[in-house]
């Protein structure tokens, strides 16, 4: 067996993102469109005497309120196996970002788990015993498109023409967003006069985030955002990113890809908010 092995946690946003309704259990019935993008945590397996969780990210917590230390207890009751590995993670998806970070963490660590202790349990036995603490954590045990319905428990892995390898610059202020706030007032925001909520069309279909009032209306800045990317020439489509606060822009894939993600860069610095963080991702 290997002493150290290293796994990618990909990050994901949504192509669309619907809300139901409200369900019994206090969650909210949803229907999303998921997708891996190519922005990656970092998790290092190094053999321990005991479990042990460190990141290189000041502030994130390593005890048991951390993701993937919910993961390792949850491998270990379901298999008996005691976790003794030491756990680094890298942190590159930032926090409160709309993108799954600590979720695809979480998953990812038990998919290494599951190969490394060679505990054979199906990525369907994954994916329910993810569902028990992170209802995006389903999602990234299959890591591939994905139809994601009831709270993000059931996910079915689907096949979508015309969407790997599209660019997308991500734009994130210094904020984040808490989902569980998101939620809290999803049915019944207010649409901001001047903001296009409407379904965007894309190669794949329509690309639409039902959670965008919300959020918008409490960070209007995240509203002006958008409206700002939509007017940019480099920008195909502009669309929050799950429950925020990334933004995601689809750009145009005529010309140098890299060159208009700089320029658009550089412009939202200077426009915007010099302190945002930027990124240029792909969808896997």
């Amino acid at each position: 067996m290997m002493e150290r092995q290293t796994w990618k946690a990909p990050a994901k946003t949504n192509l669309t993102l619907k809300v139901l309704g409200k369900r019994d259990d206090g969650f909210h019935e949803l229907e999303m469109l998921m997708v891996p993008l190519s922005l990656h945590d970092v998790l290092h397996f190094e053999r321990a005497d005991s479990f042990q969780l460190s990141c290189d990210l000041a502030g994130v917590p390593t005890d048991e309120r951390n993701l993937v230390t919910m993961a390792v207890r949850s491998f270990e009751q379901r298999t008996g196996k005691p976790c003794q590995w030491h756990i680094k993670l890298v942190k590159h998806i930032p926090h409160g970002a709309g993108m799954g970070g600590g979720s695809s963490d979480a998953a990812t660590t038990l998919l290494a788990l599951n190969e490394l202790e060679g505990a054979k349990l199906s990525l369907d036995e994954l994916a329910e015993m993810g569902a028990e603490f992170g209802s995006d954590v389903p999602f990234f045990i299959y890591q591939r498109y994905c139809m994601v319905r009831g709270r993000g428990e059931i996910v079915e892995p689907v096949e979508i023409d015309g969407v790997v390898e599209t660019p997308i610059l991500l734009l994130k202020p210094s904020f984040g967003v808490s989902t569980p706030d998101a939620f809290k007032r999803c049915l019944n925001a207010e649409p901001l006069h001047g903001v296009d909520y409407s379904p965007q069309p894309m190669p794949w279909g329509s690309m639409s985030n039902d959670l965008e009032k919300a959020v918008f209306y409490k960070y209007r800045f995240l509203a002006e955002m958008k409206t700002w990317l939509l007017l940019q020439p480099e920008v195909k489509a502009a669309m929050m990113s799950g429950s925020g606060s990334t933004m995601l822009a689809f750009l145009h894939e005529s010309g140098e890809i890299e060159v208009a993600s700089e320029a658009l860069k550089k412009r939202a610095l200077a426009e915007l908010d010099p302190h945002l963080w930027t990124e240029l991702v792909r969808i896997l």
